[in-house]
């Protein structure tokens, strides 16, 4: 996910530093779209989500095998000044973490692969209010950065199964907290604004159902369990 995250801060300085390119005046697209009071519009996007755990004691990290998920949902943006904009942006997260645990958490027993291995799927419904912040207008071009606080309800979440990891079912919690923060940039074309952003989100609430057993070697090592993630957003309006 680091990794990921490099690269997209790096492709969007890129973007920013291509726009100051273009020093002239330029005829402005959409020239009053931002003195909109309400303005509407979707993003697609993708994502690619990771866990960080803390631990009761000093044993080998439960390695997290992320992938890069979907995202879908809609913006709705409140214009309060020329620089400051009040966004709220339901959406739609698919995404699966593989963890991968050491057999040394199994000591005195035999663990065989499926053990070691859980694959946790999340289908998350996200409810982001965020505070936009704009600079000023640069031709065709408008930087930001944003953040805010979001909480998720996790359709893929078993929460209330009975079963736990000794039955197979490694379980997490329904609802999630999360402050975001993130930046991009936005394109006026002649039709309608175009934004590429990239978010960070970081979970503020533990999302592990603990196992009945206090010392399963699943859960009983997890002091918190807490989501993170990156989003990469394409918006439209």
């Amino acid at each position: 996910m680091k990794r990921v995250l490099i690269i997209l801060i790096l492709f969007f300085i890129s973007l920013s530093a291509s726009a100051q390119l273009f020093t002239r005046e330029k005829i402005k697209n959409i020239e009053n779209f931002d003195k909109q009071r309400l303005s509407w519009g979707f993003y697609l996007g993708l994502n690619s989500y990771d866990y960080q755990f803390t631990y009761e004691q000093d044993q080998p990290d439960i390695l997290v095998e992320t992938s890069t998920g979907f995202s879908v949902g809609l913006v709705s943006n409140l214009r309060l000044n020329d620089y400051l904009d009040l966004r709220f942006e339901p959406g739609l997260f698919i995404t699966t973490r593989n963890l991968q645990y050491d057999p040394v958490y199994f000591e005195g027993l035999e663990p065989n692969s499926s053990d070691l291995m859980r694959e946790v799927k999340s289908t998350y419904v996200h409810f982001p209010l965020l505070l936009k912040v704009s600079t000023k207008r640069f031709n065709n071009f408008k930087p930001f950065i944003i953040g805010g606080v979001s909480a998720a309800l996790n359709l893929s979440s078993n929460e209330e199964n009975p079963d736990d990891n000794a039955a197979g079912q490694f379980r997490t919690k329904k609802n999630v907290l999360f402050y975001e923060l993130g930046f991009g940039i936005d394109f006026y074309n002649q039709y309608f604004k175009f934004t590429p952003s990239i978010r960070g989100v970081f979970a503020l609430n533990d999302e592990l159902v603990r196992d009945e057993d206090p010392n399963s070697p699943w859960t009983g090592n997890v002091t918190t369990m807490k989501t993170r993630g990156v989003f990469l957003n394409f918006t439209f309006q």
